[in-house]
């Protein structure tokens, strides 16, 4: 009996012992293509040795010096090179290092807070975020998320937060609306939802530039996010983007938001910032929010005891350096192109095949029980579970989800590729992956 306590308690799971290229070695040999990355965090590979250098280099030298009294130079080093690299108008900001998505969520959150307290504006507590969205599995995150399924449980713990619609056009888009009108139309609904709240008690608005785990890698429409940033300056609010999944190369520069010709004003990152070789996230404040604290109390008001670890922030360095070394951003924007090609190619007659949508190496199946009516499967067969589990006995990973719909149904199975697979590797993803979905939904129709 495992005395680890997994996320399943029944059953037994494989014993994975090494990580070779792309894929991952179980103790009996069997050999799995991580096609998703676990959860688009492995965006190097599984053996990078430049990485495991750089860990095993500053474990020689310095592992941890509390930064109540230190900093080190790993964290400092990693910071420039963020700030250097973030979307133009974040100016001189400053980063702060955590170890995990839902942790940057919650101190995202309080640096809002912070900002306003500091600006003079107390009275701003409220947040604003979309549905459907995932923003991490401590309280505050939690209760950020607009995924009701996530979220049921844990409700009578939740702090008080709005949600408008996420810019989902496979189900949101009407007939006959242009791209454009939709991008407005949706956007719109933030003012909207501000403006009967009141404008001077609203803090934040959370967004992923581009939809993970909630919504299976949706962009948003184009000028989306340009009439956010618009709405938020208008009103006063900050625009948090969270890009844990989304950001760090994976749609193909470094931050996602890049993409849309804006900058927000905090942003959350992790996954491929450590590419899986340590656990580090990081919260990116801009030099507007920087600059209230400076001219205030000069402290963050916030801390967690191993903030800026060096090894960490060593790792998360050298994946930086490997991305920019071996221009791997040009080789993200060409195999996401085989992978959309592939799939679109090998599913795009199947009736039980809604949508495929994403960017990058970040890339979404939607199943539907019908695709003229959009109707999703009964939540009950677990389409999306059932599709991973013929993957996995064909040695490729994926990763499943439900609630695309409405925070309940809908399924739809993401695909997160390392940056470093092949050609060979992106067919042998489309193949398996097109032939479990064929074979699973034949099954239930």
């Amino acid at each position: 009996m495992s005395h680890v306590l997994r996320r399943t308690l029944t059953g037994d799971q494989p014993t994975i012992v090494r990580g070779e290229g792309s894929f991952l070695i179980d103790s009996t040999g069997k050999r799995y293509l991580d096609a998703c990355g676990g959860a688009a965090v492995s965006s190097l590979g599984h053996d990078n040795s430049a990485v495991r250098a750089a860990v095993a280099r500053q474990m020689e030298t310095l592992s941890f010096a509390h930064t109540g009294l230190f900093t080190n130079e790993p964290a400092e080093q990693l910071a420039d090179y963020l700030i250097a690299h973030a979307p133009d108008g974040t100016g001189e900001g400053r980063v702060m290092y955590l170890g995990s998505g839902s942790e940057a969520m919650e101190a995202a959150l309080k640096l809002a807070r912070q900002y306003h307290i500091e600006n003079g504006q107390p009275e701003r507590a409220r947040i604003i975020a979309r549905a459907p969205s995932y923003h991490g599995n401590t309280l505050a995150a939690l209760a950020v998320s607009g995924h009701a399924g996530r979220r049921a449980p844990f409700a009578p713990l939740l702090i008080d937060v709005e949600h408008i619609e996420a810019a989902y056009a496979y189900r949101f888009q009407k007939e006959g609306e242009s791209e454009a009108d939709f991008a407005l139309r949706m956007a719109n609904q933030l003012e909207a939802r501000i403006l009967a709240l009141g404008p001077e008690t609203v803090a934040a608005f959370v967004a992923e530039p581009v939809v993970g785990a909630s919504l299976g890698t949706q962009p948003a429409p184009r000028g989306y996010f340009k009439r956010i940033r618009e709405i938020c300056d208008t009103y006063g609010v900050l625009y948090i983007a969270d890009e844990v999944m989304c950001g760090m190369g994976r749609t193909g520069s470094l931050f996602a938001l890049e993409q849309e010709g804006i900058a927000a004003d905090i942003t959350t990152m992790a996954k491929g910032l450590g590419a899986g070789y340590q656990p580090i996230a990081a919260v990116m404040a801009s030099e507007k929010v920087v600059n209230a604290i400076l001219s205030g109390s000069g402290k963050l008001w916030n801390g967690h005891t191993y903030m800026s670890h060096a090894v960490a922030t060593a790792g998360a360095m050298a994946v930086m350096q490997e991305i920019e070394d071996r221009d791997l951003l040009t080789d993200v924007r060409r195999l996401g192109q085989r992978l959309e090609s592939g799939l679109r190619s090998r599913l795009h007659q199947n009736p039980q095949v809604g949508d495929i949508r994403g960017r990058g190496l970040f890339w979404t199946v939607e199943i539907v029980a019908d695709r003229v009516s959009k109707t999703p499967f009964d939540v009950s067969l677990n389409m999306a579970g059932r599709i991973l589990k013929a993957t996995l006995e064909a040695g490729v990973i994926c990763y499943p989800s439900q609630g695309c719909a409405d925070g309940t149904s809908g399924d739809h199975v993401l695909l997160a590729p390392c940056f470093t697979s092949t050609n060979a590797e992106i067919d042998l993803i489309v193949d398996v992956m097109a032939s479990a979905i064929e074979t699973e939904t034949a099954k239930a129709v």
